[in-house]
This record gives C-alpha cells, sequence and structure tokens, in this order.
C-alpha cells in the first residue's frame, strides 16, 4: 500500500527551502512512526485539489479554507514563528506591500489606484485583505480602488505584480515574504509593508480524514515535542520557526468570524 503523502506546498518558497521542509516532516514521520511520503506539488497547480486527496497526510493547508470545510480534512499542528510579531505563537499575519519607490506611506494613501487578491479561500491574500479595508469602508461610498485584480492565485504573483507596476498594493503573508526574503532576497528588493493586518492562525498540516486517528494522535504528539529534539535546530533556523503546536478544527474560527463581518457590511470581496 502507497503511505499517505507529506507536503509542504504552501510555504516551499524555493527548492532549497522545499528541502528543508521535507527533511523537517521527514523526522516528523519518523518520530510518529507514521510511513509518510513527500509528495512535489508545485505551483499553479490549485491547491484545493491537493487538500482533498483521501491519501493526504501531513499537508501544509491555511486555516480559511480548513474554517470553510473546503476539504474533508483533520488539523494536526500549526507552526510557530520566530518573527518578533509573532512572539513565538502559532499565528501570523499580510503585509500590504508597494514599491519601495512609490510615493505612499499608509494605505489611505493607494486607495483609488490599483490592488489585488490571490484567491476567495485565501486568508493572506483575501480574508485577511478584506477585514483589514472594512475600518475604511465608512469614509468611502463606493470602491475603495480603481482597479482590483482577481484570482492571482499565489503570493508569487502579488509580489511580482508589484514590483512590475502591474498593481500598487498587494497582501503578502508575512511567513512567506520572510521566508523569500531570507533565502531569496533578490525577489523582494525595491518593495517595503506600508500596513500589516491583524493577526491570525497560522496555516497548519492538515491530513485526510480517512487517515488513522491513532497515526493523527502521534502525529500531532511529534509536532508538539519537535523543538526539544536534536535535529530540530538545523531545520528550524532557516525556516524561522520555534516549535508547533496542536490544533483542531475551532482554532481557525476567527477566520470564519472575519467572513461574516464582511459580509455583514455588505463587502464580500476586496475593492
Amino acid at each position: 500500500m502507497t503511505p499517505p503523502i507529506a507536503n509542504a506546498r504552501m510555504y516551499a518558497v524555493t527548492p532549497s527551502v522545499e528541502a528543508i521542509w521535507q527533511t523537517l516532516l521527514g523526522h516528523i514521520a519518523a518520530d510518529a512512526e507514521v510511513a509518510l511520503e513527500y509528495v512535489a506539488y508545485p505551483a499553479p497547480q490549485p491547491l484545493e485539489d491537493l487538500w482533498r486527496r483521501p491519501d493526504l497526510g501531513c499537508v501544509f493547508m491555511c486555516g480559511y479554507p480548513i474554517a470553510l470545510r473546503l476539504a474533508p480534512v483533520v488539523p494536526i499542528a500549526a507552526p510557530r514563528l520566530a518573527m518578533p510579531w509573532a512572539e513565538g505563537r502559532a499565528v501570523y499575519r499580510s503585509g500590504l506591500i508597494v514599491r519601495a519607490d512609490a510615493p505612499y506611506t499608509t494605505l489611505p494613501d493607494t486607495f483609488g489606484r490599483r490592488a489585488a487578491w490571490t484567491v476567495r479561500h485565501s486568508h493572506s491574500g483575501f480574508n485577511a485583505f478584506r477585514h483589514h479595508l472594512l475600518r475604511y469602508r465608512d469614509a468611502h461610498s463606493g470602491p475603495l480602488y480603481q482597479t482590483m485584480l482577481q484570482d492571482t492565485v499565489t503570493a508569487r504573483a502579488i509580489l511580482e505584480a508589484v514590483r512590475s507596476g502591474q498593481i500598487d498594493v498587494g497582501p503578502l503573508d508575512a511567513y512567506w515574504h520572510w521566508l523569500i526574503a531570507t533565502h531569496a532576497p533578490e525577489l523582494v528588493r525595491g518593495i517595503r509593508v506600508i500596513e500589516s493586518t491583524d493577526l491570525a492562525p497560522a496555516p497548519a498540516f492538515v491530513a485526510s480524514e480517512h487517515l488513522d486517528p491513532g497515526a493523527v494522535e502521534r502525529l500531532k504528539a511529534a509536532f508538539e515535542a519537535a523543538d526539544t529534539r536534536p535535529w530540530f535546530a538545523a531545520c528550524a533556523r532557516p525556516l524561522g520557526l520555534v516549535g508547533f503546536t496542536a490544533v483542531t478544527a475551532a482554532d481557525f474560527d476567527r477566520t470564519l468570524q472575519w467572513d461574516r463581518a464582511a459580509h455583514a457590511a455588505g463587502y464580500p470581496e476586496p475593492a
């Protein structure tokens, strides 16, 4: 029988970073005594197709689609990040980025210009951006932006659209940004963050609901104990991690609260 699959596509920002994730997940699998096969799944293949696979064993998934029940998965554990703003917790945020040479100092300076979002089930590229924009809508009777590009799909597409001048501002997952700035800094030269969204639960590794519950519990325990293991530091430093925390589907309810608030305000998508 083929073992369940592992994958870190969401934060495999370069081939070398994906190799570190693969090593880390190999250690987790060994400690949990759960056989996993790492399977690459590069962009632009749809993440929702990956998340719906019945052989999912340990794969990164955004918290918003977990809360939306976009796929039949069981959350395992989420990373606790080393960035100062995370304070060692399993949280993340989006930075609203502009070109470094742009005249904007605050987000309202970009209103009336061009922005973009990634995909409707993304927290960092859609839900968090929409939630952040809600605070500015009372002062504006119409759309905040003249142009809003839709379904750019990936964080890399947002980054490239800002760098090229195709858009003036866009949401970028702050953890993804840290990873790419650390491992491929040339790709983020010439951009800056003008505002950041509120903190939200970090994406988690998930398994298919078909995975043996005992295996899920052993994976949770292995992730939670990872920061005590001798192999952890070599993986954690380049990935900006301090550890992992076990999670359940209820831990992502905050993303649904933001979704409901937006719909209640008549603001179904960033505009």
